[in-house]
């Protein structure tokens, strides 16, 4: 069984807001951390090649230490500090973008942005150099809470502007705060996307729904060591205990607030 850590991380800067702070890692700790990944011989791919490698398309294969790194949201500050040190260590990486949050959307602009965003044309530079854009919705909202109407649009619009502003296809995308349901995976598929990661905080593995890939966590309060067990895959379940257990009890949560949105007309 091919078992792949897929990291995520959201802003990389030693000066986060309130916002941005509780998953904001600091850029020495991600230097940190890639210097070990380096060192312990893992191989990054983006996501989309990870999904390539793992159906064997165009003659891909899988490493024998394949490692994903990805980015939510498209924070200005992937630009300024994090694409600089993956371009040091020559590592690629995804980045899920949020198009209504992109510093100048202009009149597609949408939701609220935490932080400073990327521009459109940090996005194209980033593409240039190796990254992959995916996609992560228009507003940002909870997928599963909207209307088919709601949901096909913000998926759609998402992908769509990705791919004119880019100017490359865009197949992979993240759920906003890694919530989905079986209803929302029929819409990710419809709207053209192969492959979409959740959270769940575990190691991926080929056995898993390729539109609900678990990623990794990657926060400000984990230690070095604690990324070095999760990403060999050891006590991993340990390590994320409150963040799983927090997860499905929210989970509980939002599928009795669609049932009641349901019963109400709302959606």
């Amino acid at each position: 069984m091919t078992r792949v850590p897929i990291l995520m991380y959201h802003s990389v800067t030693d000066t986060p807001n309130d916002d941005t702070k509780p998953h904001a890692v600091r850029p020495g700790d991600l230097e940190e951390q890639l210097d070990h990944l380096k060192g312990a011989g893992f191989t990054p791919l983006t996501l989309g090649d990870l999904v390539a490698a793992l159906n064997g398309i165009d003659g891909h294969s899988v490493p024998a230490k394949p490692v994903v790194l990805t980015f939510d949201d498209g924070y200005a500050d992937f630009h300024s500090h994090a694409l600089p040190l993956l371009e040091r260590y020559g590592f690629p990486a995804t980045v899920f973008l949020t198009s209504g949050w992109v510093a100048d959307a202009g009149a597609e602009a949408a939701g609220r942005p935490l932080d400073a965003m990327l521009s459109w044309g940090q996005a194209r530079e980033a593409a240039q150099t190796g990254i992959e854009i995916g996609g992560h919705s228009h507003s940002h909202p909870q997928l599963d809470q909207l209307r088919d109407d709601e949901l096909r649009q913000e998926l759609r619009r998402n992908k769509g502007l990705l791919e004119e502003k880019i100017g490359a296809p865009v197949a992979t995308m993240a759920y906003p705060y890694g919530y989905s349901s079986a209803r929302v995976r029929r819409e990710v598929r419809k709207a053209g996307y192969f492959a979409a990661c959740a959270v769940n905080n575990s190691i991926a593995a080929d056995r898993h729904d390729i539109l609900a890939i678990p990623r990794l966590t990657v926060g400000k309060g984990q230690t070095i060591g604690m990324f070095k067990r999760a990403v060999e895959g050891n006590a991993v379940p340990l390590i994320y205990l409150r963040e799983r257990i927090l997860t499905k009890g929210y989970a509980v949560v939002r599928r009795t607030r669609y049932g009641l949105q349901r019963v109400r007309g709302n959606v």
